[in-house]
């Protein structure tokens, strides 16, 4: 057992090495609260990790009706018993003081306590004139990634069938929308296919854009455990930082950011040129190949080098581990999905898999990942805008299908065009034909780029603002209305993770005050709106977790994201469980794409693709010309310069990113005492050679620029490649004085002061890591902050 308080120091624990294609050995990792011993703990209760997508089973430590800690659930097959810094220490946000227990509401410009049914009341007023003077178009709906998979659906329903509006969106859009679109591009409908027991039995893994050593903390610890037993892994880390995991690489390439398109047409072309190809496999399963093949021919080594800034050497190297490898898993994160090109280069690592044939047996696997926890349910269940059950807006039996299992008519279920992107709904809320925005557990006044703008949208007095979340963050300081929320451990519900693996989370203490589950909160909206089904009943019939669970049973039956088979009661015992789970497949599916591709067939497939430069929908005509039989799609990419790059004024490039300690906007780690005091505040990194430059060194407070705007930090010098400034995305205001914004006149210290508003055409998300900025020195370290609010010098080891 690892119940050290040095996790901090070590986020990964001790090592439990072992060899490919053996049990990864069970770690049981604690932390009880000071004073509190396991002979203390009255009950532990089932659950799994919120504060990351990993999905690491745990049980929750419950004493005196109080959260004392938590422990690792030693038979799950995600975890084995170990957490990660943010499981072990995270759960404390729970009983900060400052948690909402009231619903608040606006008046004369003032924030004030109230109660559900006056709250709930100015909602449901607001909504229906907005309804009935402007159409259903006038309301919107921005999510999360945190909530239960009973509480999308809920909100799914009430939204596309209730309100009938195409306004819906979650969070998901900054982390994990290009891991959507690059599946559904690839084969034809989101799932991953590969298994986190991949890893068991690689021979290679490539990370592309992926520092799962931060992001992932658990899923890094099963690689570690690999590279120290016999056979291990060879690993290929493509980031332009020195992370843990370029560390441990035997080949670490460093692009400059906006350029993996063309450094991935250059693996590409290498692996092509030297033969190392499934024929048979391409021949069998894929359309498309020609195509690439067509397209790399010119993208050599030499070539891609101009671009990256990478030794063609280098990329030669990769090509080789690549194309050598007998059991290859992939991963793909952030450096990818944030970046220009994001859903063209996530579709070239899905290529690379194809071409190779690895796909559909231990080893051979691929992950699209996450970045929060409940993100495949945002997906599965539509609350992303996108139809539930993996369903086909531009398929009138999709839409058929769905309008019988809710009971409306199809003309009810809007699906006129796409869904309305996140950037979209904010841009619709400034331009004014938005009126209302509902927005459930995140914090877009500082995970969103542009916060100047972003901020300017959601004061408008013509927006009506909604907020439902833990605490008084910076956007719900604007809102309209304030609704207390439960949250993990405080309510039932179960989730999913990146390799579809569904854990049940049950309720082990009350919330404080009057606070409410989300799915509570949704259903009584339903009620007080009265939705109604095309008979006259309600729209939404179910009243607890399990009536909900019960109904989006009904409606994945058949699809890909099929969970039938899954029930709370076998969730209450042994390990989680990988959907899809069938009566075919009692105990789930550990990888898809065994025997072909599945999902891809006109008829079945979640989506017929976009143009890779345009993002235009492809059509369904179209889609049957070039894929009749539903093989995997072999899409090519140019590579295309980033929209915004380095210049005289503006000589860097700035990249923002995640740290081991805090979570999206530090609503909740920044309240652990542990991981606030291992990373209090904002820093910047540059390379030793530019701080040279410059006359910088370590400790300075430096201001960081970019045409949007500026923020302050502490200068660390690290291994990250000349040119590119790295600056986490986590710190907002609500611990400084100001609350919710910058001090008067001076730069913030909030990452997203100086981003883009620009995204991807494809996936719509947003790019968080191709500005153009400069650094300049505020003052020398010891020498003072000069007004920089809440900015300190920042500690631990990210």
């Amino acid at each position: 057992m690892d119940s050290s308080p040095e996790r901090i120091a070590n986020p990964w624990g001790v090592r439990t090495p072992y060899a490919p294609g053996t049990p990864w050995p069970v770690r049981t990792d604690m932390h009880l609260a000071e004073g509190t011993g396991e002979d203390d703990v009255e009950r532990w209760v089932r659950s799994a990790s919120i504060l990351h997508s990993n999905g690491d089973a745990l049980d929750i430590a419950v004493r005196d009706g109080r959260i004392v800690g938590v422990r690792g659930r030693p038979a799950d097959r995600v975890n084995r018993g170990r957490l990660g810094p943010k499981d072990l220490y995270g759960w404390q946000a729970n009983h900060s003081p400052d948690r909402l227990t009231r619903p608040l509401v606006r008046e004369n410009g003032r924030l004030v306590e109230s109660d559900w049914d006056t709250a709930m009341d100015r909602i449901t007023s607001r909504t229906k004139t907005l309804v009935d003077e402007r159409g259903p178009g006038a309301v919107g709906f921005y999510t999360t990634g945190q909530l239960f998979l009973e509480e999308y659906y809920t909100l799914a329903v009430l939204a596309h069938a209730g309100i009938r509006t195409n306004h819906l969106d979650g969070n998901t859009r900054l982390c994990t929308a290009t891991a959507a679109a690059a599946l559904k591009e690839t084969f034809g409908s989101d799932g991953q296919p590969g298994s986190y027991e991949d890893i068991d039995h690689a021979d290679t893994i490539a990370l592309f854009g992926h520092n799962m050593a931060e992001t992932q903390t658990v899923l890094w610890m099963r690689i570690l455990d690999r590279l120290e037993g016999a056979d291990p892994p060879r690993l290929l880390c493509v980031d332009p930082r020195e992370t843990p995991v370029a560390r441990r690489a035997e080949v670490h390439l460093a692009p400059r950011p906006g350029t993996n398109v063309a450094l991935l047409n250059a693996l590409l072309h290498e692996i092509i040129r030297t033969g190392r190809i499934d024929r048979d496999y391409i021949d069998a399963h894929t359309v498309g190949f020609d195509e690439l093949v067509s397209r790399v021919a010119a993208c050599t080594p030499e070539w891609a080098a101009e671009i990256c800034d990478v030794p063609a050497a280098q990329i030669e190297r990769a090509a080789e581990l690549l194309g050598g490898a007998r059991r290859l898993l992939s991963t793909v994160l952030q450096g990818v999905y944030q970046s220009h090109q994001a859903s063209s280069a996530a579709v070239q690592v899905n290529n690379l898999h194809l071409i190779r044939g690895m796909l559909g047996s231990p080893g051979r696997g691929l992950l699209q990942m996450n970045g929060q926890p409940t993100a495949e349910n945002t997906r599965e269940c539509g609350a992303d805008g996108d139809l539930p059950g993996f369903r086909n807006w531009q398929n009138d039996r999709h839409v058929a299908e769905l309008a019988e299992i809710w009971n409306v008519e199809p003309d009810a279920i809007p699906h006129y065009g796409p869904p309305t992107h996140a950037m979209q709904i904010f841009r619709y809320a400034e331009q004014g034909s938005l009126g209302m925005l509902w927005i459930t557990g995140t914090n877009p006044a500082v995970s969103l780029p542009e916060l100047a703008r972003i901020r300017s949208i959601l004061a408008q007095e013509r927006l009506f603002v909604v907020v439902q979340d833990l605490f008084l963050t910076e956007t719900a300081q604007l809102a309209d209305v304030v609704l207390p929320a439960a949250t993990w451990g405080e309510k039932t519900g179960t989730f999913t993770n990146t390799d579809r693996t569904v854990h049940l989370s049950e309720k082990a203490v009350e919330p404080p005050g009057e606070a409410r589950p989300d799915l509570d909160i949704f259903m009584d909206f339903a009620a007080r709106m009265d939705f109604r089904d095309k008979d006259g009943g309600p729209l939404i019939a179910w009243r607890d977790p399990q009536g909900a669970f019960a109904a989006w049973q009904r409606c994945s039956a058949g699809r890909p994201c099929d969970y039938t088979g899954i029930s709370y009661d076998k969730l209450r015992h042994g390990s989680g469980i990988q959907w899809p789970c069938t009566e075919d497949a009692p105990d789930g599916t550990a990888r898809l794409y065994t025997d072909g591709i599945s999902y891809a067939h006109p008829d079945m497939c979640e989506s017929y693709g976009k143009d890779m430069v345009t993002g235009a929908t492809v059509t369904p005509v179209e889609y049957r010309s070039l894929n009749p039989d539903g093989k995997a799609v072999i899409k090519a990419a140019e590579y295309l310069p980033p929209h915004e790059d380095s210049s005289p004024e503006y000589p860097l490039q700035l990249i923002t990113g995640r740290t081991v300690y805090h979570f999206h906007t530090r609503t909740k780690t920044g309240r652990a005492p542990e991981l606030n005091a291992a990373a209090p505040d904002v820093w910047a990194e540059i390379s030793p050679a530019e701080a040279a430059v410059q006359g910088l060194a370590d400790g300075d407070l430096v201001q960081v620029t970019t045409p949007r705007g500026a923020l302050r930090a502490r200068l660390r010098t690290t291994a990250i490649r000349d040119g590119v400034v790295f600056v986490p995305f986590h710190y907002g205001y609500w611990d400084t004085p100001r609350g919710h914004r910058p001090p008067d006149g001076l730069p913030g210290r909030a990452a997203n002061e100086t981003t883009i508003t620009d995204w991807d055409p494809v996936s719509k998300q947003p790019l968080f890591k191709t500005a153009a900025a400069r650094m300049t020195l505020v003052a020398r370290r010891g020498t003072g902050t000069e007004g920089t609010e809440g900015t300190g010098t920042a500690g631990g080891t990210a």
